[in-house]
C-alpha cells in the first residue's frame, strides 16, 4: 500500500507541474479549446482513445456485462474498436477537419449553426451538451470513486472531492493543451496497465481455453458467441457504445485540433490499436468475475440477497487476480482513462456555455481574454455540479452512461452525420430528427426502465439517424 501512495503522489506532481506548463502555453481562448489547432498524430490519437474509455469502462461496462454476457462481450469491444474508433476517422477524420475550417467553427453547436442556418439549433444543442454531459461525468466520478475506496478503504466523499480538485487543476489551468500533453502520459499507461492485467488474468484462468471451459461449468452460454441476455440487448449494447463516437462532441472535437491529413492518417492506426488492445482486455477480463467471485469468495461485490454489485465486481477481481505489489499499476491505467474522460467533458461543456451561449447569444463582442476567464470558471463549475451528483450515487453506472450517450447522440447523429455527409438534407429535417430522437430516447427510458437504457438509447439515435433520409426521400418522390 505505501507504493501505491507514492505512485499516486508522483502522478499528482506530473499532473500539476503540465498544468503550469499548459497555462503559460495558453495565450488565448483558441489554446484553451483547440491547443491551436496545431495538435500531432500521436497525441490527437492518444487522447482519443484516453477519452472514449474510463472507469466507465473498466468498472461499470466490463463488470457488469462480463457478468452477464461473458465471453461475447468480446463483440463490444470489437464494435468499439472497429466502428467507433476505425469508422470515425475514416469516415469524419479529415472531413470535420475541412469542413469546420472552412466555416469558421470552433464547436458542434456552432457548426450546426453554420449549416443549417439556426441559431435556435446551436442554443438547443449547447443546453443538452450541458444538461446530458453532467451525469456522464458523474458516472466517472462513481467509478474511480469505488475504485480508489475500495483499493484504499477511505470515504467515498474524500475521495470524490479528491477526483474534483485533482481535475480541476490542470484542466482549469491549461484547457487543451493540458490534456493532451497529460493523455500521451495516459495513453502509455493504460496500455502497460493492460498489458500487466491481461497477462495475470489468462494465467488465473489456466489460459484462453481453460477460462472458457470454467465459464461453462457456470452457464454454458457465457462461452457462446450471444450470451445469455440474447442478440438484441447485446446488439443494443455494441450500437450504443459504437455509434454514439459520430456524435460525440467530447470524442469529436479532437479532429477540430489536428494538425493536417497526414496527422489524421497516423491517428487512425494509432488510435484502433490502442483500442482493440484497451476494451478487449475490459472487456474479456470483466467476463472472468462469473469465475472468481461469489458471494461466499467475495462478500463485498454482492449485496444481503447474494445479488451482485455490478459497480463493485471490478474492483474485487483485480485485488484478486492481480499480486498486490502490482495492483498499483492498474489503479494508475484506470485513473489515467478517467482523468482523460473527465477532461474532455469539461472542456466540451465548459465551451457548450462560454462559446456556444455567451458568446453566441448574450456578448458577440467579447473579448479574447473575457472568454479564456469564463472558461476556466464554467470548467470548476461543471466539475463542482457533477460531484453533487456522483456523491448521491445514483444507479448504476451502465444505467448514467447509456441515458448520457444516448440522449447526446440522439441529439447530434443525424444532424451531424448527415451535415458533413451530404448537403441536402434541410435546417427542419436536421432539428426534426434531433428533437424526436432525444424524445424517443427520454421517453422508452422511462417507460422501459433502467434496465432497458441501452435499448432506449439505441432507438433515439436510430430515429435521429433515419428521419433526415427519410425526409430527403420523400421530397424525391414528391418531385
Amino acid at each position: 500500500m505505501p507504493a501505491s501512495y507514492i505512485a499516486i503522489g508522483l502522478y499528482t506532481a506530473v499532473i500539476v507541474l503540465i498544468g503550469i506548463r499548459g497555462m503559460r502555453r495558453t495565450k488565448s481562448f483558441d489554446d484553451f479549446l483547440l491547443g491551436g489547432g496545431r495538435v500531432g498524430p500521436w497525441m490527437t490519437a492518444l487522447s482519443y482513445g484516453t477519452a472514449y474509455f474510463s472507469a466507465v469502462l473498466f468498472i461499470g461496462f466490463a463488470g457488469k456485462i462480463g457478468w452477464g454476457f461473458g465471453l461475447s462481450s468480446i463483440w463490444i469491444a470489437l464494435g468499439n474498436s472497429i466502428l467507433g474508433v476505425l469508422g470515425v476517422w475514416l469516415l469524419l477524420g479529415n472531413r470535420i477537419k475541412e469542413t469546420t475550417r472552412a466555416l469558421g467553427v470552433k464547436t458542434m453547436p456552432e457548426f450546426l449553426e453554420a449549416r443549417y442556418g439556426s441559431p435556435f439549433f446551436k442554443g438547443y444543442a449547447s443546453l443538452a451538451i450541458f444538461v446530458f454531459m453532467i451525469p456522464y461525468t458523474a458516472a466517472v466520478f462513481i467509478g474511480l470513486s469505488y475504485l480508489f475506496e475500495a483499493s484504499f478503504h477511505l470515504p467515498y466523499s474524500y475521495i470524490l472531492l479528491f477526483m474534483g480538485v485533482f481535475t480541476g487543476v490542470y484542466m482549469v489551468m491549461g484547457g487543451y493543451r493540458s490534456m493532451a500533453m497529460m493523455d500521451v502520459v495516459f495513453g502509455l499507461i493504460m496500455t502497460a496497465g493492460v498489458a500487466v492485467l491481461l497477462w495475470f488474468s489468462m494465467r488465473a484462468g489456466g489460459g484462453l481455453a481453460g477460462i472458457a471451459s470454467r465459464l461453462r461449468a457456470v452457464e454454458p452460454a457465457l462461452a457462446e458467441p450471444i450470451g445469455p441476455p440474447g442478440a438484441l440487448p447485446l446488439f443494443s449494447l455494441v450500437f450504443l457504445t459504437s455509434i454514439a463516437p459520430f456524435a460525440m462532441p467530447q470524442l469529436l472535437i479532437k479532429f477540430y485540433a489536428v494538425k493536417d491529413r497526414q496527422s489524421v492518417r497516423i491517428g487512425t492506426i494509432a488510435s484502433t490499436v490502442f483500442a482493440l488492445l484497451i476494451t478487449g482486455t475490459a472487456y474479456f477480463t470483466g467476463s472472468l468475475t462469473r469465475i472468481f467471485l461469489t458471494p461466499e469468495t467475495a462478500p463485498a461485490a454482492f449485496d444481503s440477497a447474494g445479488k451482485p454489485v455490478f459497480d463493485a465486481l471490478m474492483p474485487e477481481l483485480l485485488s484478486r487476480v492481480v499480486p498486490s505489489g502490482l495492483i498499483v499499476i492498474l489503479l494508475l491505467l484506470i485513473l489515467a482513462a478517467s482523468m482523460s474522460t473527465l477532461a474532455s467533458l469539461v472542456l466540451i461543456s465548459s465551451a457548450s456555455v462560454t462559446k456556444d451561449f455567451y458568446h453566441g447569444f448574450i456578448r458577440k463582442n467579447a473579448s479574447d481574454r473575457a472568454l479564456t476567464t469564463l472558461g476556466r470558471v464554467t470548467s470548476a463549475f461543471f466539475i463542482v455540479l457533477s460531484m453533487i451528483l456522483a456523491w448521491q450515487k445514483p444507479a448504476v453506472i451502465v444505467t448514467l452512461l447509456s441515458i448520457s450517450w444516448g440522449a447526446i447522440a440522439s441529439v447530434f447523429l443525424g444532424p451531424f452525420i448527415w451535415g458533413i455527409l451530404g448537403r441536402r438534407i434541410g435546417r427542419s429535417e436536421a432539428l426534426a430528427s434531433s428533437m424526436l430522437g432525444l424524445a424517443v430516447c427520454l421517453y422508452l427510458f422511462f417507460a422501459w426502465g433502467a434496465a432497458r437504457a441501452p435499448q432506449a438509447a439505441s432507438a433515439g439515435m436510430i430515429v435521429s439517424l433515419v428521419l433526415p433520409a427519410a425526409g430527403l426521400l420523400g421530397r424525391r418522390k414528391s418531385a
